[in-house]
């Protein structure tokens, strides 16, 4: 069986090195709220009672933070300029 979002999620705190106030901020970027309480769920062992699954709607914003938190905001588009010159 491959990786599960739980699996992915839990790499990249180590990899990062995120605190779960880290995570927060970051989800915060996206306007996403999580709780350090469904962080602790997300992370315990999969056979814990209190285990919660990593959907794929909160992993995708969480990588949506870390691009923002990584790269910085997005720059403005420049606005096309239809108007020609006679």
């Amino acid at each position: 069986m491959g990786l599960t979002n739980n699996d992915v999620f839990k790499k990249l705190r180590v990899a990062h090195k995120f605190r779960d106030t880290d995570i927060i901020a970051i989800c915060k970027l996206v306007d996403f709220k999580v709780s350090k309480s469904e962080l602790g769920a997300i992370f315990r062992a999969e056979d814990h009672p209190k285990y919660m699954e990593c959907g794929d709607q909160f992993l995708r914003n969480f990588l949506n933070g870390l691009v923002i938190h990584l790269r910085g905001p997005m720059p403005p588009k420049k606005q096309k300029n239809n108007d020609h010159k006679k």
